[in-house]
């Protein structure tokens, strides 16, 4: 939680990251305590580059928000927070990992397709709201 203000930062001024109110601060730290130790963060000279968030619902892994900073992109810092991610979900019996990107993220859809992942065309994701928004 000590990285959330540099992180939200982060995603709210990448591309392709979309934000609701799944990632305000206590819903974060509600994820990152159910899912201790899966969720990384990148620094280069004390600043925050890159942020991905994984958990894991018993049965699969999902990555959520994988950014890089613009600057420092290219380099391998993304490549790097994702196979920590796997790393970690690997070690708790997870054979399949997830993520959602943004059907019009053309430059995500083509990074996760260049590090080997397979885009879904199956599948439909559907959502339904199952309480009032927090205050």
């Amino acid at each position: 939680m000590a990285d959330y203000d540099p992180a939200i930062a982060l995603w709210k001024n990448t591309e392709g990251i979309g934000l609701s109110e799944a990632d305000e601060r206590h819903n974060i730290e509600s994820f990152l305590r159910h899912n201790a130790g899966m969720s990384f963060v990148a620094e280069e000279d004390g600043r925050l580059v890159g942020a991905i968030q994984c958990g894991t619902d018993a049965r699969r892994g999902f990555l959520h928000h994988l950014a890089v900073d613009r600057g420092s992109r290219r380099g391998g810092i993304g490549r790097q927070l994702v196979q920590r991610s796997l790393d970690a979900l690997a070690a708790r019996g997870m054979r399949k990992c997830h993520i959602f990107v943004i059907a019009d993220n053309l430059a995500g859809r083509r990074f996760w397709q260049r590090i080997g992942w397979e885009e879904r065309t199956t599948l439909v994701v559907m959502s339904h709201d199952v309480g009032p928004a927090a205050p």
